[in-house]
């Protein structure tokens, strides 16, 4: 009798595992959804959570309140491409051979055999997609579909690179029979496996205004199509880049100009995400992170952002440059309203995402990645400190132009633009850098943010310990102000001869 009554007790209780709703059961063992948002040139200061009163951006200022604030996330390079090229693969991109911002004439891209962001998602069965700007090759071998993304829908360059482009138009008022440098701007659509396809051959205006909300409501519509499955959603929107648009929802509402209009509409884009993962009920199941690629285009003037107490902007790797607002939010992970000052870095998602998801990352040394799990970073753990003894500070050309640790800075002799303390241009046309040089500097970023005062006498053993590393990353990653090659370079894929090119016009 009472193994009867057993036999029943053990019948019963897994008919009840059986019988919990599929959507319970998926919440219960699901891996976190992952959101990316990345946003184009946007500065330090230029949005409220970091410092910017001009103009309101309630639903950035939500995501600080119920998330984490990272005063101190900086990216690999201060330029478009490689910037995108570290955020993908978990490397600086000096590393994986992508310098720069590419072009419409290049013939490279991210080789295949990086395994990006994407990818480590994809090996645990996540849904992944872009909506946005690509910037990491723009030929079919290139696009995101090869690199581990389901769908991808926008531009593969910057919103620039077009017949459009302010240089152009300036020589074209001095010469009407001109011929642009630049082909029409694409909008492409593809998916694994469909391929792609040129949806728009020649984007105009009138089709930049839209992009924003374009991209947002693809996001959303992504979110809730894969609201039973683990989704990893990257959305790299082109602004605020110049040239600078807004939908009709958005122009003259800021009343500080295009820019205000502009950034209020990417706030707009950031509570249409966080309101598409709490309609399906994943807000404790779903890491957003929001940052930018690198600091503001300071030569724009009006149509730039600001990058506050940081010096300089886009294009130098003073912390103007590289350093960048940076939120995430998780309900009931991340501590809500909180702050964490200390240093990591772009490069740092993919392995704390993998460790999310416990999915593998490249371990042999042909395929090292940089980026430390920040975890602990992430969570407001009590005791948690940077990962990073040492951040090296690459522009292009492969110089390395500084190397830095949580507190100090050291800078190499290198020429760098600037504008000189002059305002920038006015109504989307640039003011002229001009190209000035620094020696070698000591900055204590913890006092001195600004990167003012040379400290270098004062802490002659923290320049000897930033020294050594320097040249731990000349080993490694080569640096042409000394003529070093570095043993630890890969290569970045290459256009072959029979591999398909993307057509463009360039009439």
């Amino acid at each position: 009798m009472r193994r009867l009554a057993l036999r029943l007790a053990c019948f019963l209780f897994l008919c009840t595992l059986t019988c919990v709703p599929p959507a319970l059961a998926q919440t219960q063992t699901a891996p976190p959804n992952v959101v990316v948002i990345f946003i184009d040139d946007m500065g330090y200061a230029d949005i409220h959570p970091f410092g910017d009163t001009k103009y309101p951006t309630p639903n950035l200022d939500r995501m600080a309140a119920e998330g984490r604030r990272f005063t101190d996330f900086v990216v690999s390079s201060a330029v478009c491409s490689a910037s995108r090229s570290a955020l993908m693969t978990g490397c600086y991109h000096r590393r994986v051979g992508i310098s720069g911002a590419l072009g419409p004439k290049s013939e490279i891209g991210i080789h295949p055999a990086e395994t990006t962001l994407a990818e480590v998602c994809k090996s645990k069965g996540y849904a992944t997609a872009i909506f946005g700007k690509w910037h990491l090759g723009h030929h079919p071998k290139f696009l995101p579909t090869a690199h581990g993304f389901d769908q991808y829908y926008g531009i593969p360059y910057s919103n620039d690179m077009w017949p459009l482009h302010p240089d152009f138009l300036t020589k074209r008022e001095k010469n009407p029979a001109a011929k642009s440098p630049w082909p029409k701007l694409p909008m492409i659509s593809a998916t694994r496996d469909k391929g792609y396809e040129i949806v728009n051959p020649d984007i105009q205006p009138a089709d930049q205004e839209q992009m924003t909300k374009q991209f947002t409501e693809r996001a959303v519509d992504f979110i809730k199509t894969n609201a039973n499955q683990p989704f990893f959603l990257y959305l790299p929107h082109p602004m605020v880049h110049v040239p600078l648009y807004a939908s009709d929802d958005f122009k003259g509402k800021s009343g500080q100009g295009i820019f205000g209009d502009v950034v209020m509409e990417v706030d707009w884009s950031v509570g249409q995400i966080m309101d598409a993962v709490e309609s399906i009920d994943a807000a404790e199941n779903t890491l957003v992170i929001f940052t930018s690629d690198n600091g503001p285009w300071l030569s724009y003037g009006t149509h730039a952002g600001s990058a506050g107490p940081l010096r300089e902007g886009k294009g130098t790797m003073f912390e103007g440059g590289y350093r960048e607002p940076t939120l995430m939010w998780w309900k009931g992970k991340i501590p809500a309203g909180t702050t964490c000052d200390k240093l990591c870095s772009s490069i740092d998602v993919l392995p704390t995402v993998a460790k999310l998801i416990d999915a593998k990352v490249p371990e042999e040394a042909s395929q090292k990645i940089d980026g430390k799990d920040i975890r602990p970073l992430m969570f407001g753990d009590e005791n948690a400190s940077s990962p990073h003894d040492a951040f090296y500070c690459y522009y292009s050309g492969g110089e390395l132009h500084a190397v830095r640790n949580e507190r100090f800075k050291l800078t190499f002799p290198h020429r760098y633009r600037t504008l000189a303390g002059r305002d920038g241009g006015d109504g989307g046309t640039p003011a002229a850098y001009e190209m000035t040089k620094i020696g070698l500097s000591l900055f204590d970023l913890d006092n001195d943010v600004s990167e003012t005062t040379d400290v270098k006498d004062r802490f002659p053993a923290v320049v000897k310990e930033l020294q050594a590393a320097a040249e731990r990353a000349r080993e490694d990653l080569g640096d042409k102000l000394t003529s070093r090659k570095g043993s630890g370079l890969r290569s970045h894929g290459k256009l072959d001869a029979n591999d398909e090119r993307l057509p463009l016009d360039w009439n």
